[in-house]
């Protein structure tokens, strides 16, 4: 089976299993503190969340999310991330991210998901240029000029929410992405990678390439923001449609980091 490509294999029952473990990890108190506000700002499904992305390939911020929006709407909506192929490319893996909402970063699963099942989906265009950016520039949002989300958003006429989030991060030190060394390595044409990060993780120590690694205990902060609605749109959106609700997207985003990075070390 090409796990990920299905919105019908969600699995309430094995979300509501995550949950109870994961709560062990994050919340008040917990390994990550957990700080989640805005959440009423989300809209009836079908929504597409966007958010920032960091943490490395263990994507904490992805757990944590998800902790704090079954806490608010329960299993009954479910939230299906948009990732990269590789985490559902094995049976194992597949298997178990898949049933609990995991789709292939695609037009088409997004677009089943939203439109034939009326479900939310949460996107971060980033992906990899995100989540491995250099700690220098944690603060900073970096969508990688991937606006796809944008062009399905205007097709659809569905709402964005614009989701940040600070902590994650903190979880490791990236020195930098790599982005020379992939490109001298020709990363993109063997595994569809733009980066071979350098980073002080455990248990790895100093560390080349993108390996998951056990987080550092932080406060994971989360901050949603209000619907952003496309325009109408008549047939395909244009090139100059796409550009300006993308360049909303990000701002917005990056407003909500703008206010955490005030707020978050005091």
């Amino acid at each position: 089976m090409r796990w990920g490509t299905d919105p019908g294999v969600y699995d309430a029952r094995a979300v509501e299993e995550t949950m109870r473990w994961a709560h062990h990890f994050f919340g008040p108190g917990r390994y990550f503190g957990l700080d989640v506000k805005g959440l009423e700002n989300v809209p009836p499904a079908p929504a597409m969340l966007v958010s920032n992305h960091s943490g490395g390939t263990t994507i904490p911020d992805v757990w944590g999310f998800a902790v704090a929006w079954y806490d608010r709407f329960g299993t009954s909506r479910p939230l299906h991330l948009m990732t990269h192929e590789v985490i559902l490319a094995t049976e194992a893996t597949g298997r178990y991210f898949a049933t609990r909402g995991a789709l292939r970063a695609s037009e088409a699963a997004a677009r089943v998901a939203l439109t034939q099942f009326g479900r939310d989906v949460i996107v971060m265009p980033g992906g990899e240029m995100d989540a491995w950016r250099p700690h220098r520039r944690r603060w900073q949002v970096e969508f990688a000029g991937r606006t796809g989300y944008a062009k399905l958003a205007l097709r659809l006429g569905v709402p964005i929410v614009p989701v940040a989030h600070a902590g994650p991060h903190e979880t490791l030190w990236v020195i930098t992405d790599g982005r020379k060394l992939a490109r001298t390595m020709r990363l993109h044409h063997l595994a569809r990678a733009e980066i071979w990060p350098i980073h002080v993780s455990l248990p790895w120590g100093l560390a080349l390439g993108p390996w998951p690694h056990i987080p550092l205990p932080a406060r994971f902060s989360y901050r949603v923001g209000a619907p952003i609605w496309p325009e109408a749109c008549d047939g395909a959106p244009t090139a100059a449609q796409i550009a300006a609700l993308d360049e909303r997207v990000r701002g917005a985003v990056q407003v909500e980091l703008d206010d955490l990075a005030r707020s978050y070390h005091h």
